[in-house]
């Protein structure tokens, strides 16, 4: 099992989650995060004054997906979430030793 952590922009949430669900993808977490990379914020005009924006709002997603699924959810995420543009996000893979559905019991793959 893979514990797969992608931050994308926010409009494109709705798109990932569809391709994800098609690819057989059951539960994802979703949360609003704001960060930077490479790009480093950018400068907005607001009423006449120029501002820093550091942090960019993102969004987080988690997923935990069986060994089989992790490269077609890599690629789901990819193809669904790029612009092209900077700013596009990224995708970290991590080893999940144990899952637990608490209402049942069950446990990894039986659990995601």
């Amino acid at each position: 099992m893979k514990m797969v952590t992608a931050i994308i922009k926010p409009f494109k949430l709705d798109d990932v989650r569809e391709a994800l669900a098609q690819i057989g993808v059951q539960g994802i977490t979703v949360t609003e995060v704001k960060g930077f990379g490479r790009q480093k914020g950018h400068t907005e005009l607001y009423r006449g004054a120029e501002y820093v924006v550091d942090f960019l709002p993102k969004l987080k997603l988690e997923l935990a997906v069986d060994d089989e699924l992790v490269e077609r959810a890599i690629e789901a995420i990819i193809g669904e979430a790029r612009t092209g543009k900077i700013g596009d996000g990224k995708i970290f893979v991590s080893d999940l030793g144990q899952a637990i559905r608490i209402r049942t019991g069950e446990t990894n793959s039986e659990a995601l």
